[in-house]
């Protein structure tokens, strides 16, 4: 019986599968990294008169005053309350549910104020809001 110790082998760790593994992760990270710069697109949007394309009968205009009175489609409204510019929103609206209503707001307008025309604008069944601004060249005159 041989009851000599037997010399341990040491492991051998094998590093050539891992820095392959390696250098396929840093090509894969070059090559995505040299087409972040192809992903932003520079566009030129087409240009096109704005005016001969809207259609006004489907509009309602709201102007919101800065104390918070009201006017549809520059009739002024009696009254704050949505339950007072409902009804001069639905005369206002011929094209019936399919009609837009922008509301335009003076810049120091009420938040309230605001938020009384869409509420109006949802009693009636009005669903397609928008916000009028005006460009900073316009303002600036």
């Amino acid at each position: 019986m041989n009851f000599r110790p037997r010399a341990k082998d040491e492991p051998e760790i094998n590093l050539i599968p891992f820095i392959d593994v390696l250098l396929v992760v840093l090509i894969f990270l070059m090559l995505t990294t040299t087409y972040s710069k192809f992903t932003e697109m520079q566009l030129k949007l087409p240009v096109a008169d704005t005016e001969a394309q809207r259609d006004y009968p489907r509009e309602v205009i709201v102007a919101v005053s800065a104390d918070g009175r009201y006017m549809v489609n520059k009739v002024a409204v009696d009254g704050r309350s949505a339950d007072t510019l409902a009804p001069s929103l639905a005369d206002a609206a011929k094209a019936g549910k399919d009609s837009v209503v922008i509301i335009s707001a003076d810049a120091t307008a009420p938040h309230q104020s605001v938020i009384t025309v869409m509420e109006a604008a949802r009693r009636v069944g009005l669903s397609q809001i928008t916000f009028a601004t005006q460009s900073s060249a316009a303002a600036g005159k």
